[in-house]
Formats: structure tokens, sequence, C-alpha cells
């Protein structure tokens, strides 16, 4: 399969899923508002998924397709299923104690978690439950990950790709479909809790049959042997994931204690900062990925030849089209952050009071979004280089900034003052990663960077005036668009969104602030880069 194509198709699928997932949000805001039950259900399905990177996804992969694509062409098919037996048995018995484990210790679990929900009646014991049914979700999810690096060692990408649409597929249904069959006020939670468990078994069933299709048909070994004679295959792999799981491990501790602290707010905080934070992650999700990805490899061949100044220019190149993206994005979520929420989510039982939290919530987050993109861009580099510490060590500092600014925060504006702490340190993050580039010598701004940075942030200004000037014309002849979910307001949002985007577009142009050339260069992809 031609790299391009391979490209294409994860994006795509990338797509449909994101599209889905919008479509999940807006109907669990429908169903479950910014309740005490919406607060239970994100809690329970956050759990699992604090301990999804350190099993599964990036961390797993990065390690194990480069070990099983060298099994593969070094030493043959046969060597290489023993190799993915060898894992798949080790992770699958791993998982199954840790589950097991972990839904024995659920209640005491729940309450370091969320300990804020016992203030409640009754919330802290719905979070335990539904927490019980979403957990066995990380084993099937883990598993799926490791099925989808054989698959993409062998060159088939579509099914990994299409996993994701599985996961906000089923959930969409489960809340039309098992909760009628439910008899208890908290039918929708119960039932999209179920969704996430069997979305996962159908998930891990998919990519099997895919797996078994590719040739890679896999088995398990017998436990003892899997997991006291680890395999020299096993032992190298857990040594190479050491590095991205410590890093997951730093994040998950994060968004652990964010999520103590959240639980302490009270009702409705977890979701107001839940819902933000899924519109917050699209452009970075989008924009952010997109640049890494395309830069990684870039960089890679020019640091390998030794040529440090065409790195330095296509790190360059690659911070302008992240910063003029950045920016625009968040002048858009801050100029619009009302009537998006209220237009996605205000329905059922989700409250206009619910849109305000939200949308404030919203806005905070957006302050953060050009540092996460320079934190995505600029990444790159150092990875490139073979530098895994550096990253590792900044996010240990984010950490700890982190948890004394949202305790100090956190008195004065709430859940805001959470959100506020994560922006800031963003920025702190980004620049202790531009700072240890500079001492370095390794890069600089150069005179192309230095004239077209500036003319973004002008383009931005202009286009967040243009936004505020047309919101108040609008609000002037029809008050009440801004205050009201319709179809009326929808047609007018995204009518102002489409014509904020020419207006910037246009300034962008007239300032030369990023040529396209650059946007194709840096995406274009070519046989060495494989």
């Amino acid at each position: 399969m031609a790299l391009i194509k391979s490209i294409l198709t994860v994006g795509g699928g990338t797509a449909i899923s994101r599209v889905l997932g919008f479509v999940r949000d807006i109907l669990i805001a429908r169903f479950l508002g910014a309740s005490m039950m919406a607060d239970a259900f994100f809690v329970a399905l956050r759990f699992p998924n604090l301990f999804r990177s350190l099993f599964a996804e990036g961390t797993l992969n990065v390690a194990f397709v480069p070990l099983l694509s060298g099994e593969l062409h070094e030493k043959g098919p046969k060597h290489a299923r023993v190799f993915a037996r060898s894992v798949f048995s080790f992770l699958f018995y791993v998982l199954l104690i840790f589950t097991v484990v972990m839904e024995i210790l659920m209640p005491n679990l729940m309450f370091l978690f969320a300990p804020g929900f016992e203030d409640i009646a009754g919330k802290l014991t719905l979070t335990t439950t539904l927490s019980r049914i979403t957990f066995p979700f990380l084993l099937c999810v883990s598993l799926v990950s490791l099925f989808a690096g054989m698959l993409n060692a062998v060159g088939k990408f579509w099914a990994a790709a299409f996993t994701p649409t599985i996961l906000n597929a089923v959930m969409i249904l489960s809340l039309f479909v098992i909760t009628p069959f439910i008899n208890n006020p908290y039918a929708p939670a119960y039932a999209l809790s179920y969704g996430v468990l069997i979305a996962g078994l159908i998930e891990f069933c998919f990519l099997l049959w895919h797996v078994r299709k590719a040739g890679l048909a896999i088995g398990l070994i017998n436990p003892i042997r899997a997991l006291c004679h680890v395999s020299a295959g096993v032992k190298t792999l857990l040594r190479k994931m050491a590095p991205g799981v410590l890093g997951s491990g730093v994040y998950q501790i994060n968004l652990f204690f964010d999520t103590l602290l959240v639980s302490f707010v009270g009702a409705g905080a977890i979701s107001w900062l839940n819902y933000a934070h899924h519109l917050f992650q699209l452009p970075i999700g989008i924009i952010g990925t997109a640049i890494g990805t395309a830069l990684l490899p870039v960089l890679s061949r020019h640091i390998k030849m030794r040529e440090l100044e065409q790195a330095t220019t296509q790190l360059n190149r690659a911070l302008e089209i992240s910063l003029a993206m950045s920016t625009a994005s968040m002048v858009g979520l801050m100029c619009l952050a009302e009537p998006i929420v209220r237009i996605l989510f205000e329905r059922g039982a989700f409250t206009s009071d619910d849109s305000l939290h939200t949308a404030l919530a919203l806005i905070v987050f957006a302050i953060g979004l050009p540092a996460y993109m320079l934190t995505k861009t600029v990444s790159p580099f150092f990875y490139a280089r073979g530098d895994t510490s550096t990253p590792v060590k900044i996010a240990v500092i984010g950490v700890i900034l982190n948890a004394v600014l949202a305790i100090i925060l956190m008195q004065f504006w709430g859940y805001i003052g959470i959100a506020l702490a994560t922006g800031i340190v963003v920025w702190i993050n980004a620049g202790q990663y531009i700072v240890r580039l500079y001492l370095k010598g390794d890069v600089c701004l150069d005179k192309l960077a230095r004239y077209r940075l500036p003319r973004i942030l002008v383009s931005a200004v202009i286009m967040g005036v243009f936004l505020n000037i047309s919101q108040m014309i609008l609000t002037y002849y029809f008050p009440h668009w801004r205050t009201q979910s319709s179809v009326f307001s929808g047609i007018v949002l995204f009518g102002l969104i489409g014509m904020a985007v020419c207006v910037y577009g246009c300034s962008i142009i007239l300032t030369k602030s990023v040529v396209w050339q650059d946007v194709k260069s840096l995406l274009r992809r070519s046989k060495s880069d494989k």
C-alpha cells in the first residue's frame, strides 16, 4: 500500500470517528446533561482510560511495530507469529489479573479517585457501579491496540483506523436500544456504560478476525510460561516501552489529580469540563497530530544525515503553520464559545446554565491552544534526535506545577481555576521546549519566521475584531441568536464561522504570513520518509 494511501486511510478513519464522537457527545448532553449521573459516567469512562495509554496505543505500538516488522523481514512469518503470540499472551494475562484486582478494589479506588463525590448522596456508589461495568474495556482496548500494531506492521491500516468508530457508534446505539430495558432512574448512564463494554468486545472480535485474515493467527500460551518464563522478545519490548510508559504515567497522574480536585467542586463540574475539553481537543487532534506526524520523519532524516540547517528550516516552517492554525482556532473558540456550546449541546437534560458554565471552561481552555500546538510541533525535534528524557522531564515539572496551581486557583474560581491551571502549565511546558532548544543552540527563528509570526498574530486579531463586530450586529437585529439552540442559530453560527475563515485567510495571504508551498512541502512524504 502506498504511503500516501495509508495516511489517507488512517486520516479518513479518524475523521469519521470524530464526527460520530460529536454526535455521541450531543446525545450524551441531551440524555445526561451535566447532572450527577453525567459526572458519575464521565468518571467511570475516564478511569479505565487512565491506564489505557500505559498498556496500549502509542506506548505499545511505538515499541511493538518496529520489533514485529523486524521479525517479519529478518526471520520470516513463523518467527513473527511466535513473537506476536508471546506478547499477546503476556499482555492478556497481565491485564486479566489487573482487571480482576481493580474490580475487587473498585469501591476504595473510587473513594481515592473522586473523594468529593461522597458529599452527594448516592453519587459515589453510582460511580463505583458504572466503573465496574466499564473497566473491563481496558482489557479489550489494550488487546485491540496490539492487534492494530500487528496489522500496521504488515501494511494493513483500514481495520485499525475504523475501530474507534465502533466505540462511538455502539455508545450512540446503546442510548436508544439499551436504555428502555433498564428500570432505573440512571438508565442512560447504565446504558452508556454497557455500551462501552460491548464496543470493546466488538472491537476485539473485529480486529482478531482481520489479524487471522492477514495470516497472523495467534493463540494463548500456558500462563506460567507466559508470565514466569518471559521470552527475550517480550523483555526487549518492555525495555523499549519504558520511556513511553513513564511519559504516559506522568500525564495520567496529572489527569487523576485534576479529577480528584474537580470532584470537590460540586455537581456538574466534571461534566462542564469534559464537554469543553472535547471541543478544545478537536483542533489539537486534527491539526497538531497532523503536523507532528508529518514533521517527525522529515526531522529524523535531516538529523540522521547531519543536515541541521535543513532540520531548522523545516521546524521554522512547521512553527509558522502551527501558530497560524492554532491562533485562529483559539480566537474562534473564545469569541464563539457560548453559541457553539448552546447549539451543540443545549437540549434535553443539558440546560442553559450548563451551556454557560461549559462555555466559560471552553474559553479558558482555548487560552492554552497555541501552546499545545507549539508543543506538538517542537517535541518531534527531541524524538528525532533520540532524546526521550527531555519530554519526560518537562512533563514531570508540568505535573508538579499543575497540582500547585490547581489547588491555589480553585480556591478562587472553582472548576474554572482548575482549567486555568492547565492552560498556564501548557504555556510553561511550551516555553521549556523552546528555551531548551535555544540554550543548546540547535534551533533558532530564521529571518522568514521572524517576518511571518507577528503578521500571523495580526491576522488573528483582525479575525477576532470581525467576529466581535459581526456578533454585535447580529445581536442587534436578532437578539436571541446567541442564547438559544435552534436551526436558525445553527445556520447563523456556521455562516459566521465561514466568513471568519475567509477574513483570516485573506489576511494571511495579503500579509504573506504562510505560503501554500510550505504547507505542501511539510505534508509531502517521499519514499525516503518511510
